[in-house]
């Protein structure tokens, strides 16, 4: 069955160890979240994070190894192609021989310009008391247009969302503001990275101009240079998808759509170049068949994230809010039964890396959750509980009853 991995920020990080180890975790997806986009990781500390992951609150071993890289980050001037991006590159490279050295062999990255993920509200209230991350259209719109005060977004929006926008916006007190603010522009997971108002303009003029033709032109190149190296040193890079996977901000999206991924794999035609495939972010477009996709792409999926969204409108580009890992509106049985099929289909040609690692991707705040000071998306127990249920899918479609190995109903046990 699939590789079950979990995601940890490092010794910081209020989910220890110990927490993943009880919740019954195979492996670790980490990164050096303290070396900015653009520097080296060095193997001095590459095997310092091995080391912390390696050991239990006592000392003990915790039999834990970093399986997959999550993220090693590209820096904006590679994305624009400006300042130093070759020497970005040639550092990106470098990382990779390193952590080929120590052994982890699959990086998760992604090309989302200026910001990692966006929502508008980090706490929303569930009717059963839970809380999760939430985008919310209006809010947002309320940002761009009277916050932000981006020129072009009153031409990009549509005339009821603007409306909509602005009643919302004239019901906001100040402290309200600030919240939403510090929201949107929460930046990338584990980096501790808070731009201010005026630095998201800074950031957005550094794209003016910049087309989708020209970002995807941009993310070639890269993978025409790191890809190669990859194939050589046995890696696998997998390009995490845009989320949420529409236009936000006049910035140009590429990562949103099974057309966006598969036109990647075929200009960079080596294994190595593969996939993020993230049921969360790609399942906020309705558009977007994930179990097809799994089925389709799989062969270039070398990491998943199974997560769920629960769209509240029908529109492109609308609200949503992180669901329950069983609900939402992705098939998630589907999902796992072709991630399944495609690790046999891997089984059979004898591939080495038949194994596909997933992680329970967010995860809403629930019971004790509340009271941790986790990273928005990433509480204990929301996260063991999706993770319980995923384990739960993968034994039940792989058990001979289900998966065609038994001719009958098994008998009972008896004690």
């Amino acid at each position: 069955m699939m590789r079950q991995t979990w995601r940890w920020f490092g010794p910081s990080d209020p989910v220890s160890i110990d927490d993943m180890l009880q919740a019954g975790v195979e492996g670790v997806v980490t990164a050096l979240h303290h070396r900015a986009p653009g520097e080296v990781w060095t193997p001095e500390d590459i095997a310092a994070r091995q080391r912390e992951l390696s050991v239990m609150s006592d000392g003990s071993p915790s039999g834990l190894s970093w399986n997959v890289v999550e993220s090693l980050p590209v820096s904006e001037d590679v994305k624009r192609q400006s300042g130093p991006w070759r020497a970005h590159i040639d550092s990106w490279k470098t990382s990779l021989r390193h952590l080929a050295d120590a052994g982890v062999q699959t990086i998760c990255y992604n090309f989302m310009p200026v910001l990692d993920w966006t929502r508008t509200d980090l706490a929303y209230r569930l009717q059963n008391g839970a809380t999760c991350m939430r985008f919310d259209a209006v809010d947002f719109a309320a940002f761009d247009l009277f916050l932000l005060q981006r020129p072009a977004a009153r031409e990009e929006l549509e005339p009821d969302v603007v409306d909509a926008a602005q009643r919302r916006f004239s019901e906001m007190d100040d402290a309200r503001k600030r919240q939403l603010v510090a929201n949107i522009v929460s930046g990338l997971p584990g980096a501790a990275i808070h731009m201010t108002i005026d630095e998201v303009k800074d950031h957005l003029a550094q794209y003016n101009g910049l087309s989708a033709e020209r970002l995807k032109a941009h993310l070639i190149d890269f993978l025409s240079e790191v890809a190669p190296l990859a194939q050589e040193l046995g890696m696998r890079l997998c390009c995490h998808p845009d989320d949420p996977p529409f236009p936000l901000l006049g910035l140009p999206r590429i990562m949103s759509t099974e057309a966006d991924y598969r036109a990647m794999v075929e200009a960079v035609d080596l294994p190595s170049n593969g996939i993020t495939l993230c049921t969360g972010s790609l399942g906020a477009r309705r558009d977007n068949d994930l179990p097809g996709m799994m089925a389709r792409l799989g062969d270039r999926v070398h990491f998943l994230h199974l997560r769920n969204v629960a769209l509240e409108d029908n529109r492109h580009g609308g609200s949503f809010h992180e669901a329950a890992h069983l609900e939402g509106n992705t098939d998630m049985v589907a999902v796992i039964a072709a991630a399944l099929a495609e690790e046999n289909r891997r089984k059979g040609l004898g591939r080495k890396d038949w194994q596909i690692p997933f992680r329970p991707d967010h995860g809403q705040n629930i019971l004790d959750d509340h009271i941790r000071q986790t990273r928005p998306g990433y509480p204990a127990i929301g996260r063991l509980k999706g993770l319980a249920e995923l384990r739960g899918i993968m034994t039940a479609l792989s058990h001979p009853l289900v998966a065609g190995g038994s001719s009958g109903p098994c008998e009972p046990v008896r004690i």
